[in-house]
């Protein structure tokens, strides 16, 4: 996952722009910040009935996913925005109007993203890098895929790709961006804690940025599911933050401790834990007995 990518993505991904009678912010695209509007780095914002309505400067040559998130993080910052719901609102409501029409807006989005993280400008470069250097075999399965950076970052290196996400939305945009990318990604909607793939099925399994939004039973199960799965390796990422960022939707605050207390409560036949910009915790399947 990416920074965005941290959103849960449920089905709302399929909504317009928010609407200002659910208390969610209003977004429009502005080359200047507009009358009334206060600066706020890379954005800017005003308050009309309890409203937050936010103006971003982003284009179909310029938006993406550090984009949008070091400006929404600015807000955060200053008290502007706050939780989860408000945070993917403005995100979502910032890539929808970067472009005139949806669909434009969302191939710039996938585009501009991808050639960051290709090039190392986003900030989460190191962590896709990081784990495609972790992968055992030839197909991977990537779980909590989001938008799917990473399940695209591996199919255009030649991996036999799949991917799974809890979120309908999330599940088709990935599907629409690999039939851009003019790449192979199995993308199906899937639960972490009862994956949809057969035991074995996948040499690589990955957890990327998606522990840290579950609770310490669920996420435990999700590590379980995934050696299911897994022939070679399960390759697990989260973040060390000093509390769990709200509008990321994280619920954990994890450190390495975690990922050990995570290694002794699954079965498996050998682990490594390190620091990467975040934590790694990457567990080799039993060969014999899967339960």
């Amino acid at each position: 996952m990416t920074a965005i990518e941290k959103i849960s993505t449920p089905a709302r991904l399929a909504k317009p722009t928010a609407d200002p009678s659910h208390g969610l912010p209003v977004v429009r695209r502005s080359s200047l910040v507009p009358s009334g509007f206060v600066r706020c780095g890379l954005l800017s914002w005003r308050v009309v009935a309890g409203v937050v309505h936010i103006a971003h400067p982003f284009d179909e040559g310029s938006v993406s996913d550090a984009g949008v998130v070091d400006g929404l993080v600015s807000l955060v910052e200053a008290g502007v925005l706050s939780g989860q719901e408000q945070f993917e609102a403005a995100a979502l409501g910032i890539i929808r109007t970067s472009a005139e029409l949806r669909t434009d807006a969302w191939s710039a989005f996938y585009r501009n993203s991808l050639r960051e993280l290709r090039c190392g400008i986003s900030a989460f470069a190191p962590v896709h890098h990081r784990a495609r250097a972790l992968l055992r075999g030839r197909s991977v399965l990537e779980v909590g895929c989001c938008f799917g950076f990473f399940a695209l970052g591996c199919a255009m290196e030649g991996f036999d790709v799949s991917a799974c996400d809890i979120s309908p939305g999330a599940v088709s945009l990935l599907s629409a961006a690999a039939r851009r990318q003019g790449v192979s990604v199995d993308a199906m909607v899937g639960d972490a804690t009862a994956l949809p793939y057969p035991d074995r099925s996948a040499d690589t399994v990955t957890l990327i940025h998606l522990l840290e939004h579950l609770d310490g039973s669920a996420a435990a199960t999700a590590i379980t599911e995934a050696l299911r799965v897994a022939r070679h390796r399960v390759v697990i990422g989260v973040p060390f933050e000093e509390q769990p960022s709200p509008h990321f939707g994280h619920v954990l605050r994890l450190r390495e401790s975690d990922l050990h207390s995570w290694a002794r409560q699954v079965p498996h036949a050998g682990a490594e834990v390190f620091d990467d910009h975040g934590g790694w915790l990457v567990l080799t399947p039993r060969r014999g007995a899967l339960r």
